[in-house]
């Protein structure tokens, strides 16, 4: 695939499914619209208007109709069949992971939220930090995704995936980091005026690497708590 066709460097685990079923639905679309602009034009060069040379009128070809009709219908059909297992796997269920962050959305920015040495959300020694998440690399994470104010759009390129969050709803999405490395968190719903600045960075470690960050952020957060700097955040709806 010419790298101007590429998609960025895929990291997570169901990265390839998305890949493959982008790749195949571009060499579906192309080639017919290759072939579409060809007859267009290969038409429009047979019966160009020419002297002495009457033009003739069709009520159209059945044969022709049902031919144009069926094949779009298989393709689509095949392309819903194909795209069902990477669904399935993305969507249909989550695995099972000790693993969890909160992502709030807000007019314009990224609240990541942990839990803290208590093991609980929504409590006032939570570790939250905006627009800066960190996970570890090799094991599935599930986000509970929320909003604010306004629908946000979730979106991690490299991980290939992407998710609305709706003001009073709860979304659960997953995620597995196949390397580690430094990556783009975006908006990618219009959310406003500084919607262009909603832009967040995801921090994949070693797992070692990520434990010692977050107990160090634990600590850090428990002693704020215990001295009162840090007031609990209002739940969300659920």
């Amino acid at each position: 695939m010419p790298a101007w066709l590429s998609l960025p460097e895929g990291v997570s685990t169901y990265s390839p499914d998305v890949d493959k079923i982008f790749y195949i639905i571009l060499v579906v679309t192309g080639v017919a619209f290759i072939l579409t602009e060809f007859l267009l034009f290969l038409f429009a060069f047979i019966y160009r208007k020419r002297e002495g040379v009457r033009a003739t009128y069709t009520h159209g070809n059945s044969r022709l109709e049902v031919v144009w009709t069926v094949v779009p219908a298989v393709m689509l059909i095949f392309l819903a069949i194909a795209s069902r297992t990477a669904w399935v796997k993305i969507k249909g269920s989550i695995p099972k992971t000790d693993e969890e962050v909160v992502i709030t959305a807000s007019q314009f920015n990224w609240e990541i939220r942990y839990r803290g040495a208590d093991g609980q959300f929504d409590t006032p020694d939570d570790v939250i930090t905006s627009n800066d998440m960190h996970l570890p690399v090799g094991e599935p994470i599930r986000i509970h995704l929320r909003s604010k104010d306004v629908i946000h759009s979730f979106f991690l390129p490299q991980f290939r995936l992407k998710q609305d969050a709706v003001p009073g709803v709860t979304i659960d999405v997953w995620l597995q980091a196949t390397r580690t490395g430094t990556f783009e968190i975006a908006c990618a719903e219009l959310c406003g005026f500084g919607h262009a600045t909603m832009r967040g960075q995801l921090t994949v470690h070693e797992p070692g690497e990520y434990r010692a960050w977050l107990q160090e952020a634990q600590t850090a957060a428990s002693a704020q708590a215990g001295a009162g700097a840090v007031l609990p955040a209002a739940k969300p709806p659920a």
